[in-house]
């Protein structure tokens, strides 16, 4: 009886038992890249149009989303990569109108890093109710602490609790919109990245099918 020989099937199966071990890693490897690549991009819509709409979206922006959804998926260290941008459309912002920079700008700037790390109390816990939980305190905290600072460095409201109040009454237009875009972006933001894992699976179960 002729022997058969085995050893090449052995080997290629072995070499292909290796290949598919690291399939995962790549894929992985992939995910990180896009969900890298989305962080910026989103915050980058988020800034064109805090520059392009101002004047014009009264408050409805993508970008207090971005910021929640880049403190979600980068590091800490890379939160003050964001500032100079962040700012530099301020600063454009003021040239553009013709006003000079203002101490009230500065609790704003402080709050595009908070709103960062507010973001990244999402990190492994990206669930509908708890992005829908931080996009409402990404609202309320801008709602907050920019009317307060527009309160304690400018002369149009008087310094006492009703000025402060009046203050707030006056912004209560812009914090609906606030809210409605950050509850709307932010659910899409993080949407993005599970349908993109969603259809590369299902592709991939495509091609292993075949």
């Amino acid at each position: 009886m002729p022997r058969i020989h085995t050893d090449g099937c052995r080997s290629k199966i072995k070499e292909r038992t290796v290949l598919d071990a690291h399939v995962p890693n790549r894929h992985n490897s992939c995910a990180e890249v896009k969900v890298f690549m989305l962080a910026y991009l989103f915050v980058a819509l988020g800034i064109l149009v805090h520059v392009v709409g101002s004047g014009h979206t009264f408050g409805f922006t993508p970008l207090g989303a971005s910021l929640l959804f880049f403190g979600a998926n980068r590091s800490r260290k890379e939160f003050l990569l964001l500032l100079p941008a962040l700012i530099g459309a301020d600063v454009y912002l003021n040239y553009k109108y013709g006003h000079a920079m203002q101490p009230d700008q500065w609790f704003v700037f402080a709050w595009y890093v908070g709103a960062c790390f507010l973001g990244s109390l999402l990190k492994g816990r990206v669930r509908p109710l708890y992005v829908g939980g931080a996009a409402l305190a990404s609202s309320v905290s801008f709602f907050l602490v920019s009317n307060f600072a527009v309160w304690a460095v400018w002369t149009m409201y008087p310094k006492t609790f009703a000025g402060l109040m009046a203050s707030y009454v006056a912004a209560i237009p812009f914090f609906q919109k606030g809210i409605a875009s950050d509850l709307l972006f932010a659910a899409v933001f993080f949407s993005v990245p599970v349908l993109v894992a969603h259809f590369s699976r299902a592709g991939e179960q495509r091609r292993t099918a075949i």
